[in-house]
């Protein structure tokens, strides 16, 4: 195929691929939020070779559509609420492939003068919605377990002398998501100098017991290095208490990270920011744009108080850079892991650009009302109770009969969250809260009404007493 026939065909399907995509996310009600690929279809992937000749592009292009694509848990349907739906702009998935089709080499101003400038400007205005000074920095990652890597390394180097790392020691809670540790452990952190801390009846972490833990290492000789602290857990939407711990990491000489992935979105949010009350002071921040700033995956920051932090930890000088080294504009291959990295801000600078921050609050604070709202209407139902109580869109509950044990309650539970997504309905599943099995929703997505809250309980309830009579 010459290139004249080539650019024809890839146009041919861009508009129809478009079309049908459109046309697929403007009627997601109308198709399962979940959906496997059948045994025989997967035998057959792991079966499949790649030909020594092409085959014609339409060819894949059905394939994709038809076997691969539509197997998948919906994120942006208006009933999936499990996990963090991804729920992204369309403007987003225009800025991805735009992205995409020019290539940009986003690690440093040399190879994309214009995207860097970009970047560099939404790191410095993401930093000054946190209360950051001129002095902060960042950058641009693929996720929250990036982000939290790179805090957790920034750190790790500022506070803990490099021959003393075995000594070294950082601060977790029980309801911190589980790609900290695993950042702490890549980080050279082994499991006994890990201290999980308990969390409150709020699911926050105790600032008490984080206090008597941090005592205790220091009375052995040991070197109080990180605390993690959580803004908008997986799990409950809770935020500890940053002022707080703030304090006893500037009183200890202990850095702070502060896990924003979900929830640093909420200091767009005049009606919310304030429960973020000393997030300012933390060292660094974690923050996902493919939450709740929804965005394609994957885009996410971390910043930083002080961006000499990031080039102390990150920061190489191979000879074949030496061409950069003149630019007075961000080196983003020395403040972060990679040197090979697209241009993730681009897209998320289109949305907020066309959009406007206005109507990115609003859907925002329309999330957690959302999750009101769910409260609500989960409570006009016999026998059930709520587990914690809308915090930043997420809300937990559960079928409470009293006649039935823990065992039995959670046992219907988990067969009630099993149905619902096995019908393909709504994306409602479990998660552990105080050894009790709950139901877990996260409400974020703005194409979501009060009708598809109404269905989706009233589907619980009946699914709750059909198991209930059959225990």
């Amino acid at each position: 195929m010459s290139d004249y026939e080539l650019n024809k065909t890839i146009k041919r399907i861009c508009d129809e691929f478009i079309d049908n995509h459109f046309e697929f996310t403007d009627n997601l009600r109308d198709v399962p939020v979940w959906s496997q690929a059948p045994d025989t279809l997967i035998q057959e992937l792991l079966e499949s070779e790649i030909p020594n000749e092409g085959r014609p592009l339409d060819e894949v292009y059905q394939q994709l559509q038809s076997e691969v694509y539509k197997y998948s848990l919906i994120g942006n349907h208006p009933r999936s609420f499990g996990f963090v739906p991804g729920v992204p702009t369309k403007l987003s998935f225009l800025g991805d492939m735009m992205t995409s089709a020019y290539n940009l080499h986003g690690s440093n101003w040399i190879n994309a003068s214009a995207a860097s400038t970009i970047e560099s400007n939404m790191i410095r205005w993401l930093g000054s919605k946190i209360g950051y000074s001129e002095a902060s920095g960042g950058i641009f990652v693929s996720g929250g377990s990036m982000a939290n890597l790179t805090g957790i390394v920034a750190g790790r180097d500022h506070t803990i002398p490099e021959d003393k790392r075995h000594l070294g020691v950082a601060y977790i809670s029980d309801q911190t998501h589980h790609s900290v540790e695993k950042g702490l452990l890549i980080a050279g952190f082994t499991h006994n100098q890990i201290r999980k801390i308990t969390s409150n009846e709020l699911f926050q972490i105790d600032v008490d017991a984080l206090q008597q833990s941090i005592i205790s290492d220091l009375e052995k000789g040991l070197i109080p290095g990180i605390i993690i602290a959580s803004a908008g857990t997986t799990n409950t939407g809770s935020v500890d208490n940053i002022q707080a711990i703030s304090d006893l990491a500037t009183k200890h000489n202990v850095w702070l990270h502060v896990d924003g992935a979900y929830g640093a979105s909420f200091l767009l949010s005049n009606k919310h920011r304030h429960q973020l009350n000393g997030i300012e002071n933390a060292d660094s921040v974690s923050w996902d744009a493919h939450k709740l700033l929804f965005q394609t995956y994957s885009c996410a920051m971390v910043l930083v108080k002080n961006k000499s932090s990031l080039l102390n930890s990150f920061s190489a000088n191979p000879e074949y850079l030496d061409d950069i080294g003149g630019s007075t504009m961000d080196d983003f291959g020395s403040l972060g892991i990679e040197l090979t990295r697209p241009t993730r801000a681009l897209k998320l600078w289109l949305s907020l650009q066309v959009i406007g921050l206005d109507q990115f609050e609003r859907m925002i604070d329309g999330g957690h009302e959302l999750a009101l709202y769910t409260e609500k209407e989960v409570l006009n139902h016999e026998d059930w109770e709520i587990v914690s109580n809308p915090q930043f869109s997420i809300l937990n509950f559960r079928y409470a009969n009293s006649n039935f044990n823990a065992e039995a309650l959670n046992k219907i539970n988990k067969q009630v969250a099993n149905e619902i997504v096995d019908s393909g309905y709504a994306g409602v599943f479990t998660t552990q809260l105080k050894g009790k099995t709950v139901l877990r929703m996260c409400t974020i997505n703005p194409n979501t009404t009060h009708e598809d809250i109404n269905n989706t309980i009233s589907r619980l309830n009946e699914l709750a007493i059909h198991y209930a009579k059959l225990a």
